[in-house]
């Protein structure tokens, strides 16, 4: 860490124990006339802390500390700051491709003549491998050792690779396969709530604050942790000593009142909250909670909250340290010396939350009773579509009349029939709901009390439990409510996000083959926190989150097309119906359980995180500073970021362009960039079946992200995505303008880019929703994209564009491609760039029509910051920090 100039004399010293530390005092800078802090919300606290100690008078002067003091007196403030977090988490499918980022700009310092040890983290990082593990094998007990197996025989290259950054770069570590979830990891271990260094002969406190290569990094926010998810890109010139360029954010004040009824779940709260949230609006704001309703809320329950902050669209949703925090940092294992420095600093620096202290004032405040929520799931298609339990079978029912199926249709499948809106996938899995005992051990008491009755699950339905970290199937087997899931075939399959990313595996031959045949419309119930079309698996067209307990539920009903509240689930073994609450736990029977969660446990997984299995350990590795790549690999190979044409600087008017897709409404970077099945038909099928690879090793999109090659033909590839120039056709397809053929993405890309004509997209509201995936905006760059205009952007996914050098251009309003009527067969032109960007500017775009008419509207440039608008002119952000460290030589 370097230290700043203090230049408003506010470093002070706090003693701790036996221990002298040094901080950044924010009451300090009312003594010293500055400004006032008590009443500006804890994470904007934390933002000024980040100023103060890092004011240089450069990238940080005492204007940007006077305007975030000055929110106060609007609730908002139009100024650019830069945020330096203290470290960054990775997972390992964002993980390779930022490795390779980080290899492939070595080499090109290398030969620049410059030092390749220029490239290397400035910052910690640490990277958990979460996104892997596929559910090959299911229900029994052989799954999670067939799993594994299969696992690091997929994707043992990408492992090595992995293993050589590891050694190849300093303050980067690995965290192995099997071990648990990113967010779920860092909750229960690497966050430490006030983070310290040692500058000198000083030791400094200050708040532990992270960026993430996972849009659900937001999941820290539970543990009083400031932290959001980035791009890959952006977190990439993080580590290099890049700060986080963005824009002093409102804040909207979420009061929480009262207590959850019996029966209630944090899994029917977060889906109630996202909900809430995303119909108010606060894309790209802070949420940030308080209320009496806290001192309710265990830490577990905020995490969950604060975990799908990417799907209610804020930037975070951040909890205040409290009593609550420090009880789980406590039952977690943290040493008591750090629960120590958490308590101490945390006061005396104005970030503890207690009920008597002045409140906090917001940009503006939404409130929730939470005895007002009840049972719930979300879907089909999108995680803030909140329906009521009691609603669900009629959802279903519409859903499968907008798709044209009236009636349900039946299968015959071996000893039992499969119709139409029946689950055949139903996975406990994800972080969302993985790291909250409760809900975990509430689906063990659901299994236990059904088996108790002799239900058994529908044979169609393929189950899954992949918990978040083994802490989890410790105190599951120490309740003894494993051995129930087990027998309901919720058997381990493995520590990651298996189904929520798409991992789920393929579904038995006999009921594939069934839906395929009649088309059926069949669904998945997930404990997860995404359902977009085409994630969870390809033949699954309804998508439902769910907590754990009604995963089990649904699993034991085997259908959406019945109503869990008023009719039977089964029948017992007397041949009796069985109801949802006869198989229900109370909080009191899921409370006396609690107990089997143990400090052990945490110590217990945790003192030898980063060993590994024998397997991991016995990888052969490379060496050097300076990768060797391999022209044969099929999962890592050098990147053309630096060379040709994506090495030019962005400075030209966008001339003679041609649209490449015509995109509606919240499309998502799942749409964008697919993390699941590569279809052999498709371009990057086809791609893979020439470099000799059957259909059955192709792994996933997720996992072949280090090779452009199959990333860049996967770009809009999703079976799901609907490009309007092709009315009537599902997946990646476009219309050739010139030639009048219809054809894959990729392919017209490839052939507009021979001919030397750029391409742009143009899409509705909420583009880039979903993921920090940054080969969406990679693949993008790659197909020869120059700009995306859209209604809307999503924060992360527009911060990417602009990372790859392309120009995200927001529509006016009451303007869209509805209105001007658009059929992607118009040529583009937009000027203004040539003549000088500056953030937000005003440039024209003149639209050709086939018939020869031409219109001009303006657009909004969405490059937003100083900061944003030099990585743009420079082609990227690795560009800029490359230029940088070269012209320091």
């Amino acid at each position: 860490m370097q230290v700043g100039h203090d230049s408003l004399n506010t470093r002070r010293e706090l003693v701790v124990g036996d221990h002298k530390y040094l901080y950044y005092d924010l009451h300090a800078l009312h003594k010293e006339g500055v400004g006032d802090v008590s009443q500006l919300p804890f994470s904007l606290k934390i933002l000024l802390e980040n100023l103060l100690r890092f004011e240089d008078g450069q990238s940080v002067t005492i204007a940007d500390i006077q305007a975030l003091l000055g929110w106060l007196s609007q609730r908002r403030a139009n100024q650019e700051i830069a945020f330096r977090p203290a470290r960054v988490l990775m997972q390992d499918f964002t993980g390779v491709p930022a490795v390779v980022d980080l290899a492939t700009m070595r080499q090109a310092m290398q030969a620049k003549q410059g030092t390749s040890q220029a490239i290397n983290p400035l910052i910690p990082v640490d990277l958990v491998i979460d996104h892997s593990v596929m559910v090959d094998h299911f229900g029994d007990t052989a799954a999670f050792r067939d799993n594994v197996m299969f696992e690091m025989e997929r994707n043992q290259e990408r492992y090595q690779f992995l293993k050589w950054g590891q050694q190849a770069f300093s303050n980067f570590r690995v965290v192995p396969p099997g071990t648990g979830i990113c967010h779920q990891v860092n909750l229960e271990y690497l966050a430490q709530t006030v983070w310290q260094c040692k500058v000198g002969q000083a030791h400094y406190l200050y708040p532990d604050t992270l960026v993430g290569t996972d849009s659900h990094t937001t999941m820290i926010n539970g543990l009083g942790v400031l932290g959001w998810g980035v791009g890959g890109i952006e977190a990439e010139a993080a580590m290099l000593g890049q700060p986080i360029s963005m824009l002093i954010p409102e804040v909207v004040g979420f009061e929480l009142t009262g207590k959850l009824q019996e029966g209630i779940t944090a899994t029917d709260l977060v889906l109630t909250v996202t909900q809430l949230l995303r119909q108010e609006g606060v894309v790209g704001k802070f949420v940030e909670f308080y209320g009496a309703g806290l001192n309710h809320l265990p830490l577990a329950d905020r995490a969950t909250i604060a975990n799908m902050a990417p799907e209610y669209g804020a930037t975070c949703g951040f909890f205040p340290i409290d009593q609550e925090t420090l009880t789980y940092l406590q039952l977690s294992g943290r040493s008591a010396e750090t629960i120590a420095l958490v308590e101490a600093y945390a006061k005396t620096q104005g970030l503890w939350r207690a009920d008597d202290a002045t409140a906090p004032l917001y940009s503006r405040q939404l409130s929730l009773d939470l005895a007002t929520v009840e049972p719930c799931l979300a879907g089909p298609k999108r995680p803030q579509d909140k329906v009521a339990l009691k609603q669900a079978a009629q959802t279903m029912q519409a859903t499968l009349e907008l798709a044209g199926q009236a009636s349900a249709r039946t299968v015959k499948v071996e000893d039992y029939e499969l119709t139409d809106g029946d689950v055949v996938i139903a996975a406990i899995t994800s972080c969302t709901n993985t790291s909250n005992p409760a809900v975990m051990l509430g689906a063990g008491l659901v299994a236990k009390k059904a088996l108790e009755k002799g239900m058994t699950v529908k044979p169609w339905v393929k189950t899954s439990l992949a918990p978040g970290s083994k802490v989890v199937s410790e105190y599951l087997a120490a309740s003894g409510l494993q051995t129930a899931l087990d027998q309901l075939g919720f058997n381990l399959v493995g520590y990651g996000c298996t189904t929520c990313i798409g991992n789920s595996g393929p579904l038995p031959a006999p009921i594939s083959q069934a839906i395929q045949q009649a088309d059926l419309h069949v669904c998945s119930v997930l404990s997860g926190n995404r359902n977009f079309e085409g994630r969870v698996h390809p033949q699954v067209k309804a998508n439902w989150l769910a907590s754990p307990p009604l995963v089990v539920a649904y699993a034991l009903a085997g259908t959406l097309r019945i109503n869990l509240t008023t009719d039977p689930i089964g029948e017992d073994n007397q041949g009796k119906p069985v109801y949802l609450k006869d198989i229900w736990p109370t909080q009191h029977e899921i409370q006396q359980l609690q107990v089997h969660v143990l400090q052990s446990q945490f110590h217990q997984e945790y003192q030898a995180v980063f060993d590994g299995t024998k397997e991991w350990q016995q990888l052969s590795v490379p060496t050097g500073e300076i990768f060797s790549w391999d022209d044969d690999s099929t999962y890592i190979r050098h990147p053309p970021f630096f060379e040709g044409q994506y090495a030019i600087p962005q400075q030209s008017d966008i001339e003679g362009a041609r649209v490449l897709a015509l995109l509606g409404d919240s499309v998502t970077t799942d749409h964008i960039s697919p993390a699941g099945v590569i279809k052999p038909d498709s371009p990057a099928g086809e791609y893979l079946q020439s470099q000799g690879i059957e259909p059955k090793n192709f792994n996933s999109y997720g996992s072949r992200r280090g090779n452009h090659e199959v990333m860049m033909r996967g770009t809009f590839a999703n079976i799901r995505i609907r490009n309007e120039m092709v009315p009537g056709i599902e997946g990646g397809y476009t219309l050739d303008v010139i030639t009048g053929e219809q054809q894959p993405i990729y392919d017209a890309a490839m052939r507009y880019q021979s001919r030397g004509i750029p391409l742009v997209i143009i899409a509705g509201k909420e583009y880039g929703t979903g993921s920090s995936r940054d080969w969406a905006a990679k693949g993008t760059r790659l197909l020869g994209v120059k700009a995306v205009i859209a209604e809307s952007f999503e924060r992360i996914h527009r911060s990417n564009l602009i990372g790859m050098g392309v120009l995200p251009l927001q529509f006016e309003q009451g303007v869209s491609r509805t209105s001007l009527q658009l059929t992607g067969e118009e040529t583009i032109s937009i000027t203004g760039i040539k003549a000088g960007l500056s953030p937000q500017q005003i440039l024209a775009v003149v639209i050709s029509s086939p018939d020869q008419s031409i219109e001009t509207i303006n657009v909004r440039s969405r490059i937003d910051t100083l900061d944003e608008l030099h990585y743009y002119q420079q082609g990227g952000i690795l560009h800029y920090v490359l230029a940088n460290l070269t012209d320091d030589l």
